[in-house]
């Protein structure tokens, strides 16, 4: 099977796989799913006529995808009728399967003449009953009409040619994911609002940046943001949307200036949450960015939590498109209005020509001219430059293709304001997008505005939908992530968060320019439908994403789901989900539940699901929670994914161990064991949110047997009511790490660590092959903590990650432990607060580090050529020594500096001020108290 053979495409729907299903039912699948006798002639003939047709209709809709733009309303016509029967036809498939495993088809009868005889004759009965042969030939009648429509509409005559392979010029693109370290056109904007806030005014003061949406607002606001917040107490940078949920907004400030108290907040109302952050903020300095408020509503609501006579000279910083807004945010205080200026001409080519060649190349000559006429299209506005930039990137160097493009972008804003002109350029990108591309790009649009979203679950939502094809997980996932890549390096996706390493886009979001386009595209391609006031359509729907807000927390306006196979609910919403939703694949809930364990009653129906994820991001009370599964989960037989986080699932239903595809289980680490015969999850490689300490001898054995794990993440907290021999279970649950370590283990976190025996363990004898542990991640609770680093992480030499807390003493033995790791990336130790002492960091070793997170107040030193490759430095210090200088200049790659120094000791400001002054990167700096 190829790659993509079993992806679904906006211009295929789901041909690809309805193919692939047709034929396993004339293959091997079916002999032992019901019996190749059963497949009459006839029975097989239309089979096989209805995989032809659809083989040859699928070439047809590939070649009509590259004729996007100007599809003549016929052919688009039946373009949109093939789809969606292709969707009627695998829905059929899907039904008669499952209903051929209902009947017991599937299971081996034994060698027994008799028994087998009698298992035909039965699913002989079942198919009559169904009248399978008549529901073929009704396939078929669907086929057959499509097929002549296409002949009377001349279809295969409206098709382009294929188009001449244009070769990729690599040497032009922009390295993956690589930083923007000084944004065009940036400086004087900046220093202007920088002298506005600096003023001497003690009480709080605004600067609202107002202009239309991709002219740099954000951008800006951020770089003054970066160049300031040293200067303050405590800090936030929040992003409103269009219809914002104040409550949200607000946690999200908390969590900014106030971490320990948000994680108290789950009980507040909004009132008492705006009381906690006015107490907090009111003797502090703080600076708060309000980025892209929509409505002069949102700004009060937010503007009600901030203390406006704090006489600390705090300053607020808000964006929007909308002058009203802006000068409604400065009449409430004393305030200065920017408004976002679009680039000079100067400015665009440097954007422009900055994102399509590598440092320090030119812009051949004979290309100048045809890119100044498309940068004079572009009017100055930097996402409208971004996106053509990086839609050449792609392209060959010639005058000849870049005349093309110039020529689409001319078409495309010859009328229209500024913000329909930019919608316009996206367009020409979405058109360029290889065909696996499309469908996954249009899928953003499920997500709502300003929301982030975590790349690997995005990438387990391509492959549950269907919009990834591959012939195993592993390589699905990476190719998954290879698409990400690619809609990043065209700017369509933006990286938002990057690991250590730097290879990888950890958290990715939508510029809301953009989103607005992706959904309206998504929509004429009647892809995914979003509803954001909750009124559900007439029409049939395939993929649907409901955002709600807090008004809105009714039952589910769904009347017929049965054609659903995906479903996003973000918000509060309503007690129940609706009973018929047999093609569901993806299954995607966020927000508050209103009755205890809804949205799960009817889950062990949705017999086609794949991904399965209800995230509570607020607790009210016991009664609006999740608490216990259905036995009938164990019916989902198609299911990788469940994620039940944020909910107290007290136990697991013994049939989850029947549910023989899942990969992912995530859970609450507090209140759920681990289930009997976990054994028999085979291919299960991510567990998290499991309680060792309440499960039985018998599970944790059988964790062992998990040979496909690579990441687990538990805890080991006694619960009161729970008796059991604790050194002994602790031996048991020591072996069984100490087995997936040593073969399949590549992440583990464990919180609750009561002793070092179960370390002691991972001494490997000499000559054995070292574990291939990367990320490890320990917690000690309660009276214990680490005397030292462990000496057998030296052991661990593939480490890339590593956190422990907490260790009482560093020490130059646990420095020398930490520098034998030659794959370390990012390192974080918190120390208790002991005795202080000083800790030499040497040329020697972390030569690959890139994060060091550093707790206590021990003092570290380093030398010259310490960390050459460290770039984000945090130390936590609550004294900081007289006289006391680390060595910050030494670490030749620093990009990032954060201090945290609840005492506002003098000397972390000297040090301040000569990185600021001194240090040849100018690294951002960030002091906190």
């Amino acid at each position: 099977m190829a790659v993509t053979e079993m992806a679904v495409s906006i211009g295929t729907g789901a041909i690809n796989s309805v193919i692939s299903k047709l034929n396993d039912l004339l293959g091997d699948e079916v002999t032992s799913l019901v019996g190749t006798a059963l497949l009459g002639k006839k029975v097989k003939l239309g089979i096989q006529y209805l995989r032809n047709e659809l083989s040859s209709m699928k070439a047809v809709l590939l070649r009509l995808s590259d004729m996007e733009e100007h599809m003549e309303p016929q052919t688009r016509e039946w373009r949109d009728r093939v789809r969606d029967m292709s969707f009627e036809i695998e829905d059929y498939i899907d039904r008669f399967v499952q209903r051929r495993r209902g009947h017991g088809g599937s299971q081996s009868q034994g060698g027994d003449g008799g028994l087998v005889s009698k298992a035909v004759r039965k699913i002989k009965s079942v198919w009559d009953d169904f009248q399978t042969g008549k529901e073929i030939d009704e396939l078929k009648a669907m086929v057959v009409e499509e097929s002549e429509r296409r002949n009377r509409y001349n279809i295969d005559q409206c098709l382009p040619l294929p188009p001449p392979h244009v070769p990729l010029d690599q040497a032009g693109l922009r390295t993956q994911y690589e930083a923007v370290r000084n944004p065009v056109g940036i400086d004087g904007p900046r220093e202007k609002i920088f002298g506005w806030l600096m003023e001497q005014d003690a009480k709080p003061n605004v600067v609202a940046i107002f202009g239309i949406g991709g002219s740099g607002k954000t951008t800006l606001a951020l770089e003054v943001y970066n160049k300031i917040q040293q200067q303050f107490d405590c800090r936030a940078f929040i992003s409103v949307s269009r219809t914002p949920d104040i409550k949200r907004l607000l946690k999200h400030i908390l969590f900014q200036v106030n971490e320990e108290e948000y994680n108290n907040s789950e009980m507040w109302d909004l009132e008492q949450l705006i009381l906690k952050l006015r107490e907090h903020l009111k003797d502090k300095r703080y600076l708060i960015v309000i980025d892209d408020i929509w409505s002069t509503t949102a700004w009060q609501h937010v503007k009600f939590a901030l203390p406006i006579d704090n006489i600390k000279r705090s300053r607020i910083i808000a964006t929007t498109r909308n002058k009203n807004v802006a000068t409604s945010c400065c009449a409430d205080m004393d305030g200065h209005m920017y408004e976002a200026k679009l680039l000079t001409v100067d400015d665009s080519r440097s954007l422009f020509f900055g994102r399509i060649f590598s440092s320090g190349e030119c812009c051949p000559q004979e290309l100048r001219e045809v890119a100044d006429e498309i940068l004079k299209k572009c009017g100055g506005l930097p996402l409208a430059i971004i996106s053509i930039g990086s839609l050449l990137a792609t392209k060959s160097r010639t005058v000849e293709v870049w005349s093309k493009i110039r020529k689409s972008v001319s078409s495309a804003v010859q009328k229209d304001c500024p913000l329909d002109q930019m919608k316009r350029i996206l367009l020409l990108s979405y058109l360029d997008l290889p065909h696996h591309l499309k469908a996954c790009f249009l899928y953003l649009s499920v997500f709502p505005e300003g929301y982030y979203i975590d790349s690997r679950f995005l990438i387990w939502n391509w492959m549950a939908e269907g919009l990834i094809g591959g012939e195993n997980r592993e390589d699905m996932e990476r190719l998954g992530e290879s698409y990400l890549n690619e809609l990043i390096n065209r700017s369509m996706i933006q990286a938002r968060k990057i690991g250590a390493d730097g290879t990888r886009v950890k958290i990715c979001g939508v510029h809301d320019i953009v989103l607005d386009f992706i959904v309206s595209q998504a929509a004429e391609d009647k892809f995914v439908t979003v509803l954001i006031d909750g009124k559900y359509p007439s029409w049939k729907i395939r993929w649907l994403s409901l955002h709600l807000n807090s008004s809105q927390a009714a039952d589910l306006p769904i009347k017929d789901a049965s054609h659903l196979r995906s479903l996003n609910i973000f918000g509060p919403r309503g007690k129940q989900l609706p009973q018929n939703c047999e093609a569901l694949r993806v299954l995607n809930i966020e927000g508050v539940v209103k009755s205890k364990n809804c949205h799960v009653e009817h889950i062990g129906s949705f017999y086609q699901l794949k991904y399965l994820r209800i995230i509570g991001y607020q607790i009210t009370s016991p009664d609006t929670t999740i608490t216990e599964l259905p036995e009938q989960i164990g019916n989902l037989q198609h299911l990788e994914v469940l994620d039940l986080r944020g909910y107290r699932i007290l136990k697991l239903p013994a049939t989850i161990v029947q549910l023989k595809k899942l990969v992912c289980l995530f859970l609450d680490e507090i209140f759920t064991p681990l289930p009997d015969g976990i054994g028999n999850l085979q291919c299960l490689e991510e567990l998290s949110g499991i309680n060792l300490c309440n499960a039985s001898v018998r599970s944790v054995q059988g964790l062992g047997e998990l040979t496909k794990l690579r990441a687990l993440k538990i805890k080991w907290i006694l619960c009161f009511d729970r008796v059991l021999d604790e050194e002994d279970h602790m031996r048991v649950c020591a072996s069984t790490l100490s087995k997936l370590v040593a073969n399949s283990l590549r992440s583990l976190h464990f919180t609750g660590i009561k002793s070092s025996d179960f370390l002691n363990s991972w001494v490997f004898p000499s000559g054995s092959p070292p574990p291939p542990l990367r990320r490890l991640f320990l917690e000690g609770v309660g009276n214990f903590d680490f005397p030292a680093v462990p000496s057998q992480i030296r052991s661990l030499i593939n480490l890339t990650r590593l956190s422990i807390r907490y260790v009482r003493e560093m020490g130059e033995e646990g420095v020398n432990i930490l520098a034998s790791l030659p794959m370390l990336l990012s390192l974080t130790i918190l120390l208790l607060y002991t005795q202080r002492q000083s800790c030499v960091i040497s040329s020697q070793g972390f030569q690959r580090l890139v994060k060091l997170n550093f707790h206590g107040e021990t003092c570290l030193m380093f030398e010259p050529g310490a960390m050459p490759k460290l770039q984000r430095l945090k130390l936590v210090v609550f004294r900081w020594p007289e006289q006391y200088n680390p060595g910050l200049l030494h670490l030749s790659s620093l990009k990032h500096v954060s201090i945290w120094n609840w005492r506002r000791d003098r000397g972390v400001e000297d040090l301040m001020d000569e990185i600021r002054s001194v240090h040849p990167n100018h690294p951002i700096l960030d002091r906190r108290v």
